[in-house]
């Protein structure tokens, strides 16, 4: 921990949440420097003219911390509790406010399945506050879970415990994977039942509640500028994004139209980064819907996401999409476009010059198909790509649809190739763990045989593509199948299934055999069990 670099106004590490030291280091530069809904009830209305609403947690019955994220406790220099049902819990729940702290809900829309939706906001969510941390840097506490809010609409606010634990789990997960992502810091059970309808088929039933921690720089989404352009509230436009510039990007200087487009660009950009990680992880968000696309290029809203089991450009986790497909796999590229696009539009009126505008989205073609290149090469353990390799890309893609292929089984085996193989049954003998049928994967021979060719003219030794591929494809993802077993078994009372796979979760990249069994494919027995598949939004 001393490597940490230290801020003047940095707490001490690992105070306790509660205690009044840390309390000092509590901000709320958001609720301070916006404009606030002038009503304080928590009941479903149209808000105008704000940002925000203040808004307080609603208390539940029995809370019990389930997870603790040590390494984001750490990072903002607070300690794991030492009680599971301590003062701490009780903040973490939205039992307790503590002095410094102003909760509120944050006011946006969205264009939900490419309609716009009008007010959204935060139903089901709250910030508690900013905390400089360890590090020197602010981020934002926020309880997912905690109660009836103003943007509720017809919800009680609350989130069961499916749900979190999702989260929770693939927050960090996505973080060691080197996926720009919100975090989450704790998970607590709230000792109520939640009734959700799971299946959207009229069999509600009660389900365990519990509310996640999550933490960010910031929580500012897509939607937050929409509503505001929405409403043609644009004072309130200008004042939100000069603070989203002075506040994540001071290196852009202060605002003006150049600095605007400066800092749309920036968005463009950092979409682009975060959207060629999650294609080269498997990771398929479910619902990138304009409020649920971070301002800062941050994976966010973890809801009826899923990581591919088999290649599948058109697979979707999320059932209410199931139809169209919109969000699926192979479209997240062109949908994160689609919601700059759309973003566009609303921070038109700051930026007036079309030019600038049309500037940002190039920078996302751009960047996009730089590291969406850059990404393949790696995982391919090309050097360098040469005359020929785009076309090499493409073959595969289209082979790995040939037959139901685990994808981060097969990119990960792909660095194990016997370049010297003899015979087509050694060349392919690494790869046979990847396919779901056994009998599977000589339709891929053809392709095999050119790549091995092509690697052979490479430069780079074989240990050097070997490690190159493998801090590029995981070992270890929290498979679909993975995270529901965590929860039947957190449900049941036993916590350790969750906390192996924080564990292992951490060192994706690594070998760790004595967990080879967390990086096994999908077992058949959850290929259609609920949880282990596609999901609803129900949570």
């Amino acid at each position: 921990m001393n490597d940490i670099p230290r801020h003047p106004l940095a707490p001490p590490l690992h105070l306790d949440l509660c205690d009044p030291l840390l309390a000092g280091r509590f901000d709320n530069s958001f609720v301070r420097e916006l404009p606030a809904d002038p009503l304080q009830q928590d009941f479903p209305r149209p808000v105008r003219n704000a940002c925000y609403s203040r808004v307080k947690p609603t208390p539940v019955a029995a809370p019990e911390l389930l997870a603790w994220a040590d390494a984001v406790g750490a990072t903002l220099g607070i300690a794991r509790p030492d009680s599971a049902t301590g003062a701490a819990a009780e903040v973490l729940a939205g039992n307790l406010v503590l002095p410094g702290m102003q909760p509120y809900a944050a006011r946006y829309g969205g264009h939900q399945f490419g309609n716009w939706a009008g007010q959204l906001g935060d139903g089901r969510a709250l910030t508690l506050v900013e905390v400089i941390g360890a590090d020197g840097r602010r981020r934002e506490l926020q309880l997912k879970g905690a109660g009836r809010t103003p943007y509720s609409r017809r919800a009680d606010g609350r989130a069961v415990l499916r749900s979190s634990l999702r989260e929770f789990l693939c927050s960090e997960a996505m973080h060691y994977l080197g996926v720009p992502t919100t975090r989450a810091l704790s998970l607590v059970a709230t000792g109520e039942p939640v009734e959700r309808d799971m299946f959207y088929d009229g069999n509600a039933q009660d389900e365990p509640g519990a509310v996640v921690c999550r933490v960010a720089p910031s929580f500012v989404r897509f939607g937050n500028f929409e509503i505001l352009a929405a409403h043609e509230e644009l004072d309130e436009l200008k004042r939100l994004a000069d603070y989203v510039i002075r506040t994540h990007h001071p290196e852009l200087g202060a605002p003006s139209p150049e600095v605007y487009a400066r800092w749309f660009e920036e968005i463009c950009r950092r979409t682009a980064v975060m959207v060629a990680d999650w294609m080269r992880v498997g990771f398929v968000h479910g619902v990138m819907n304009t409020d649920n696309m971070s301002i800062l290029g941050l994976t966010i809203d973890y809801g009826p996401y899923g990581w591919l089991e088999g290649y599948d450009l058109g697979w979707t986790p999320n059932t209410t999409d199931a139809q169209g497909r919109r969000y699926c796999y192979g479209r997240q590229p062109e949908i994160a476009q689609w919601n700059l696009l759309r973003l566009a539009a609303a921070l038109s009126p700051l930026i007036p010059e079309r030019a600038d505008l049309e500037a940002g989205i190039d920078t996302y073609v751009r960047v996009y198909g730089e590291c969406a290149r850059r990404n393949m090469g790696e995982k391919l353990g090309l050097g360098e790509f040469a005359a020929g390799d785009d076309a090499l890309v493409e073959e595969l893609i289209e082979a790995l649809h040939g037959a139901e292929t685990d994808m981060t089984l097969f990119f990960r085996r792909l660095a194990d190739l016997p370049l010297d193989a003899t015979d087509d049954a050694a060349l392919i003998a690494p790869l046979r763990a990847a396919f779901y049928d056994d009998g599977d994967g000589d339709h891929l021979l053809p392709w095999l045989r050119r790549y091995a060719e092509r690697l052979r003219s490479d430069p780079q030794g074989i240990a050097a593509r070997r490690t190159r591929m493998n801090r590029t494809n995981p070992k270890y993802v929290p498979r679909n199948y993975l995270a529901q077993l965590a929860i039947d078994a957190l449900t049941a009372g036993d916590a350790s299934v969750l906390e192996r796979l924080l564990k292992v979760l951490e060192r994706p990249y690594d070998e760790q055999p004595e967990h080879e069994d967390l990086a096994a494919r999908r077992p058949e027995w959850a290929r259609h069990k609920a949880g282990c598949s596609a999901l609803s939004c129900s949570s």
